[in-house]
């Protein structure tokens, strides 16, 4: 009980009439607090290397908003283990950071303008960013993020197709289309019609595992399902280690990187 008392009295003390406050807490960290006329509701947001959030609309007093934070702590600690598992998984990109695609060397730097550019030629993958801004900042990482799988789509259908007309002329099938999408759960997906959808992250993996979905996508054109006839196929292509290189997939996600 003496720590909520702290904690409201810690937070009411700061914030006044001011529209946006910041407060640190103990547990929790930074609280960042913003008036929105147009918010219909408080609201709380976890987001990635930054502040927790709290939403304020014109009706709501600042006393209400803080209680809302207290009554929600324990939701913002479970939020922010779960969000520190899934930094902990992904790339931090800073000025020094080496990263390379197939096909292409990312290049971090800064200029004087306030806004980030990125441009993906010569193979490179180029972003600038405001001179006084921090790597960190979510709209940096987020637009480095995207520079890098705009990369990975151009590569994607560079090389793909090629690799799909390889195998299926190998190994005999038949297929439709071949399009790419940037999916976070599956790597492949093989419709009715036969047509192939590919993830553009299949650049991030070994080739053999590239490979190795394409030909599970291409078993599908044959059989719809993963029941035995589908593993004896797959099997009879990848002289039966199929099932070790899904176990090895497995290892990768399209998400995390």
């Amino acid at each position: 009980m003496a720590k909520r008392m702290y904690f409201l009295q810690k937070l009411s003390g700061v914030m006044k009439d001011e529209p946006v406050r910041i407060i640190e807490d103990k547990e929790i960290g930074k609280v960042s607090f913003i008036r929105k006329p147009a918010a219909r509701n408080l609201k709380i947001t976890i987001r990635p290397f930054r502040n927790v959030l709290v939403t304020i609309p014109h009706f709501v007093s600042f006393e209400t908003a803080v209680s809302f934070v207290e009554e929600k702590r324990q939701w913002i600690k479970k939020s922010q283990v779960r969000f520190e598992r899934y930094h902990k998984s992904i790339t931090l990109f800073e000025e020094s950071t080496v990263f390379q695609t197939r096909d292409h060397l990312l290049i971090l730097g800064r200029h004087k303008k306030n806004t980030i550019q990125t441009v993906i030629r010569d193979g490179q993958i180029r972003v600038l960013f405001p001179e006084h801004a921090e790597t960190q900042d979510p709209r940096i990482q987020k637009a480095v993020r995207k520079a890098i799988q705009a990369a990975w789509r151009l590569e994607a259908q560079s090389y793909l197709p090629g690799q799909v007309r390889k195998l299926a002329a190998q190994f005999h099938f038949q297929y439709g289309k071949v399009t790419f999408r940037n999916n976070k759960t599956r790597w492949g997906s093989c419709s009715r019609h036969n047509d192939i959808n590919l993830n553009i992250h299949l650049m991030r993996l070994p080739s053999h595992l590239c490979d190795y979905v394409i030909l599970h996508e291409l078993c599908h054109t044959v059989h719809k399902h993963h029941q035995k006839a589908f593993w004896q196929l797959l099997n009879s292509i990848l002289g039966g280690r199929a099932r070790v290189l899904d176990k090895e997939l497995n290892g990768y996600s399209p998400e995390a990187w």
